[in-house]
């Protein structure tokens, strides 16, 4: 399976198509959104990802928000970078070639081995669309480098996205999410009635 890594606007494409399917489209929840549905597999553990080796000896704190798709089996694909920061750049910039895609594959090779199973009083396993923050060489202040990665509202960031790129046609999964939030569907079904 490989790293889908999406940095930054240029490379993100355009969601357009995503209200077309936005009817059937996957949900999609912010961090930790996903507890109401699905819960770790049993003997499952949260694997946290490595600081590249051929970067250790930047000592660089770093985090990246890595968006991923929990698969009605409860496997995870779909890898995306949504947000990263380095204390090396002070911001998203980066610092050498590669620096994200390091980081990005390394908080990928952690999910890849996550696993989650529905909660018993799911009938049926839907698939979700989320995100996670991962956090690298973080010497006690790993909330405050967590804090330059978060994702406050993830439909927000995946609908300004889709506005900045209009022109480009969207990459994979992300023209099958549900880019709608509760207003607009609550809105769509009282003009309906």
């Amino acid at each position: 399976m490989t790293l889908r890594m999406l940095a930054g606007l240029a490379l993100f494409g355009a969601l357009a198509v995503s209200s077309a399917f936005a009817a059937d489209g996957i949900r999609v929840v912010n961090e930790g959104g996903i507890r109401d549905k699905w819960m770790l597999k049993e003997g499952v553990p949260l694997t946290v990802p490595s600081y590249p080796a051929h970067l250790a000896r930047r000592g660089d704190e770093v985090c990246v928000a890595l968006g991923y798709l929990v698969n009605p089996d409860g496997t995870l694909t779909d890898f995306a970078l949504l947000k990263s920061w380095s204390s090396a750049s002070g911001g998203s910039d980066e610092p050498e070639p590669g620096y994200w895609t390091a980081f990005a594959e390394a908080a990928g090779d952690a999910l890849k081995q996550w696993r989650f199973q529905p909660r018993p009083e799911v009938a049926r396993a839907e698939p979700v669309f989320t995100v996670g923050t991962f956090v690298f060489g973080s010497k006690g202040t790993a909330s405050a480098a967590r804090d330059h990665c978060r994702i406050p509202n993830l439909i927000a960031l995946l609908r300004d996205l889709e506005h900045a790129t209009t022109h480009r046609r969207a990459p994979g999964i992300l023209s099958r999410l549900d880019l709608r939030d509760e207003m607009d569907s609550r809105r769509r079904i009282g003009t309906q009635m």
